[in-house]
């Protein structure tokens, strides 16, 4: 199928089957890794400068409004269980408060000056890094947030899916993973939506990498909050140290986690 046919195709959605709908989807989906791995020159300079921060004690918070906000929370909340980095070190910020996780606060995005607001209520300093997310790179809460953050001397970061916005002119360092137009006009949680999350996924995850929270490519720092969880941690223990299962169930509940296993064996 030409470009012509499936833009013309992808203009009656409704005439469409399952099959062609999710064809479809599927096609235009596969173009969002090329998006990303055009950024990553810029993505590559955000996360030095996030690991240079949280190397001197600062914190990586995240601003954003709708599911970009939502996506923010998600990759902030995740990092404690995964790394074992304490809650609070990351931390997502969405306009509208928390209630706009769930249910879309109206208006909430465009307050220029609440974000910096929400910002002070984390007692933010110069060893801080704030990160924008806007699909659009036109949000004004994300705007105003990263210009006051800027101006208070705090490093500033976004993820955009746009070229040439306004939020990535606010920010020291810009991400552009430019998405193109969605199989939904306008519904930007689809490709912009993956391609920033793909955007954080690398940001936090190499960010923790390179501050040692990870051996080979194990989680040793993981929380062991489920058994799931401590039967991976028991099986890396075992990969780790040649051991069999009893043994390293044994290390894992003296010691607590993996590393203090690990480094009681020395």
């Amino acid at each position: 199928m030409s470009t012509t046919e499936s833009a013309s195709l992808f203009n009656n959605l409704e005439t469409l089957s399952t099959h062609e709908l999710l064809t479809g989807m599927n096609s235009v989906d596969q173009t969002v890794p090329q998006a990303v791995a055009k950024a990553l020159p810029q993505l590559e300079a955000l996360v030095e400068a996030t690991v240079a921060r949280l190397q001197q004690g600062g914190r990586l918070f995240y601003i954003g409004a709708g599911t970009s906000g939502r996506l923010g929370v998600v990759d902030a909340s995740e990092c404690p269980p995964t790394f074992g980095v304490p809650h609070g070190l990351v931390v997502g910020i969405i306009a509208g408060g928390d209630t706009a996780i769930r249910k879309a606060v109206e208006n909430a995005e465009d307050d220029a000056q609440q974000a910096w607001r929400d910002l002070q209520a984390h007692d933010v300093n110069e060893k801080d890094i704030v990160v924008g997310i806007a699909a659009s790179g036109r949000t004004p809460y994300v705007i105003g947030g990263l210009q006051q953050a800027r101006q208070h001397g705090l490093a500033t970061g976004c993820i955009v899916c746009n070229a040439d916005s306004p939020v990535a002119a606010a920010a020291e360092f810009p991400v552009e993973v430019v998405t193109g137009p969605e199989f939904v006009t306008g519904s930007t949680r689809l490709k912009a939506g993956t391609g920033q999350k793909l955007a954080l996924n690398m940001l936090t995850t190499v960010t923790f990498i390179r501050l040692g929270k990870v051996k080979g490519n194990k989680m040793i720092d993981m929380q062991l909050s489920n058994a799931k969880l401590v039967d991976r941690g028991e099986r890396m223990l075992m990969d780790e140290l040649g051991i069999e299962q009893d043994e390293a169930a044994a290390l894992l509940k003296k010691h607590g986690s993996v590393r203090a296993a690990l480094d009681a064996r020395g």
